[in-house]
């Protein structure tokens, strides 16, 4: 049965970023008591954003523990950086919570994903964690960039193909917080 709800997921993944209407596939278990709340359904492409965006997320806290550690950074970078971990593990909780809640694995078939979603490869994280001062800079502030329009256009997907109302607040804080970050990397690339 387990194989067969792997199988379905994906599947139906790909029939809702596809535009055709499939029927919700992931829903939590009942609540505990009736002062818990509505049960609320996620869909498969609820379930694959937040699937994705935890090891996207995970990416960016180690990218901000990369700068964290490093001598002779400015002070607004470590504060990007420290700005940036401090907002993205609360939310990588939160969606382990809702794939819990959902009955949905942590991992789905395409975690592991680089490139499209501005994930950055090994080679590319191995040399922000070798890189120092201005270049670790320009290397995390552009990396950074590429990352969070990343988890914006996962964001806005979500919003277009998502059932539950929760991913869709989240999908909105992910989007205007990031969108703002984005700019202030855009800022300080300039200078």
């Amino acid at each position: 049965m387990r194989m067969l709800a792997r199988l379905a997921l994906p599947i139906a993944a790909g029939l809702a970023l596809a535009g055709c209407q499939a029927p919700p596939s992931v829903t939590p278990a009942p609540a505990a008591s009736a002062s818990a709340g509505p049960t609320r359904s996620a869909n498969a492409a609820d379930a694959m954003f937040a699937q994705m965006m935890i090891p996207h997320h995970e990416q960016a806290v180690v990218m901000s523990d990369a700068m964290l550690a490093k001598p002779g950074i400015s002070a607004e970078v470590t504060t990007l950086a420290t700005q940036i971990k401090n907002a993205q593990q609360p939310e990588i909780d939160q969606m382990r919570g809702w794939l819990k809640a959902w009955g949905a694995a942590e991992h789905g078939d395409h975690h592991g994903h680089t490139g499209m979603d501005g994930m950055l490869t090994e080679q590319e994280l191995a040399a922000l964690k070798d890189a120092q001062g201005a270049q670790a800079e320009k290397l995390f502030l552009t990396g950074m960039i590429r990352h969070h329009e990343g988890a914006v256009a996962m964001a806005k997907e979500v919003q277009a193909n998502g059932a539950d109302p929760d991913v869709r607040e989240l999908a909105d804080a992910i989007i205007t917080s990031q969108q703002a970050e984005i700019d202030q990397m855009k800022r300080l690339l300039e200078r």
